[in-house]
């Protein structure tokens, strides 16, 4: 029997007077990856965006685990068990790769110590660069470090925003090959992701957003394999 780790209804979120979410519905079950697709502007950073506290929604709930998070504050939310990983990465280029991942764990007390071998066995290069700069690393190491600094949380839901944006082909399988592990490891990932045919062989379920709405939602074998998902975004 599936549990519910996260649950959208009926959610609008607005800047201004201007809605960039109406109407979203969505679930996520704990132990998958879900991913979100759709154009930009379609409404996908604004999601996470919401669930993770930085944007309040007008209307509707949102709940993680059962408790409603409409008005939590972000740190809070951490507490929670949850981590977002923003686009672009936006790790602390001053400061060296053991001190981002300590700003990982700032809610936690005690020894990181296995936490630290957990990252360094994920990413060995980041052991390998643990006195070095995070702005000297390079865009496939910042991800890894961004990932890296928010599994030290120790989160049970994990909201990835673009992870292989930027990246060459061969970084990208292996951030992909990364985030199946970690799910194996007992955290369930909402994975928003402009790859769209990457994201979906790894993900359980989909949900196609436009104009801050669902358009289609499915398992990810039945998106991968349906003519209009191939032609918007799959490019065939």
């Amino acid at each position: 029997m599936t549990e519910t780790m996260l649950s959208i209804k009926n959610v609008e979120v607005r800047y201004g007077a201007v809605p960039a979410i109406r109407d979203l519905n969505l679930n996520v079950e704990k132990g998958e990856i879900v991913t979100l697709l759709g154009a930009n502007g379609a409404g996908k950073t604004t999601t996470l965006r919401m669930i993770s506290g930085l944007h309040r929604p007008y209307a509707g709930t949102a709940e993680l685990e059962g408790t409603v998070i409409n008005n939590m504050a972000a740190h809070n939310l951490v507490a929670m068990g949850l981590s977002h990983i923003p686009e672009g990465r936006r790790i602390f280029a001053t400061m060296t790769v053991l001190e981002n991942l300590e700003m990982g764990a700032y809610r936690r007390k005690g020894s990181y110590s296995e936490e630290f071998d957990h990252i360094f066995t994920l990413f060995p290069v980041l052991g390998e660069r643990r006195k070095q700069l995070g702005g000297t690393l390079s865009g496939g190491e910042q991800q890894m470090l961004a990932i890296g600094r928010a599994l030290m949380a120790k989160p049970r839901l994990l909201l990835l925003d673009e992870p292989s944006l930027g990246l060459a082909p061969k970084i990208i399988a292996s951030i992909f090959e990364i985030i199946v592990q970690i799910r194996s490891e007992g955290v369930t990932i909402l994975l928003v992701e402009q790859n769209a045919n990457q994201a979906l062989r790894i993900a359980d379920r989909g949900y196609v957003l436009e104009n801050g709405h669902v358009l289609y939602e499915d398992t990810a074998p039945a998106l991968l394999s349906d003519d209009r998902i191939r032609r918007a975004y799959l490019g065939q």
